[in-house]
């Protein structure tokens, strides 16, 4: 399948979402990998992760670049060698990458009831405002982890912590964006998030808000 979604959450920064519909086979045409990828890829014991991987592939293309403009620093955030700022995401059927000129993180995450199991190990501030009696509470959790997954990826810090470094500011499914904060070693940082649903599956944003 092509392309499934392009969103444009302020003048800096484009992500690009693709559904995983291919074969490894399809998925292989016409991507060019270079050593480390290929490496990586052939190492992968589940083809639903290789698919995933030459996925977001597709999707650099579709920027206009390809696997040999990415790297990996010491910490496993991806850059790109023209200095943008990237975040990659892939979950079971779905992929997505996020660029911009400042910093950006992106999570995708299914909607699956055994988050609750979890809930205590990424939830701290937020279980003031979120009720286990509430219908959305399945996907108002799935939302506060994406949204602290793509802060995680954002700040890219070893030691940063879900539930003692993170919060997400009170929303409704329906805003569709909240205030996000990062509270690491008494230094306070405000980030935007936006997020969004489809197909049973949930997709998160952050970016600084000055």
């Amino acid at each position: 399948m092509p392309l499934y979604k392009s969103l444009r959450p302020n003048s800096e920064t484009t992500i690009k979402i693709w559904k995983i519909t291919e074969s490894y086979s399809d998925l292989s045409s016409g991507i060019a990998l270079n050593k480390a990828s290929i490496t990586r890829v052939t190492k992968m014991k589940s083809e639903l992760h290789q698919r995933g991987f030459l996925s977001v592939r597709h999707l650099l293309a579709e920027f206009g670049y390809t696997d040999q403009d990415l790297f990996y620093d010491e910490n496993g955030k991806p850059h790109l060698k023209d200095g943008k700022h990237i975040s990659i995401t892939h979950s079971f059927i779905f992929s997505a990458i996020a660029i911009s000129e400042g910093v950006i993180g992106v999570d995708i995450e299914k909607q699956r009831d055994k988050i609750t199991v979890i809930a205590h190990k990424f939830i701290d501030y937020e279980a003031r405002y979120l009720k286990s009696i509430d219908l959305e509470y399945i996907r108002k959790l799935t939302i506060i982890w994406c949204i602290k997954e793509s802060l995680y990826k954002l700040f890219a810090t070893p030691g940063l912590s879900f539930l003692q470094h993170t919060l997400v500011i009170p929303f409704t499914i329906e805003d569709g964006q909240t205030t996000s904060w990062i509270d690491y070693k008494k230094r306070k940082y405000r980030y935007n998030a936006q997020y969004l649903e489809f197909e049973g599956f949930t997709c998160a944003f952050t970016w600084t808000l000055l």
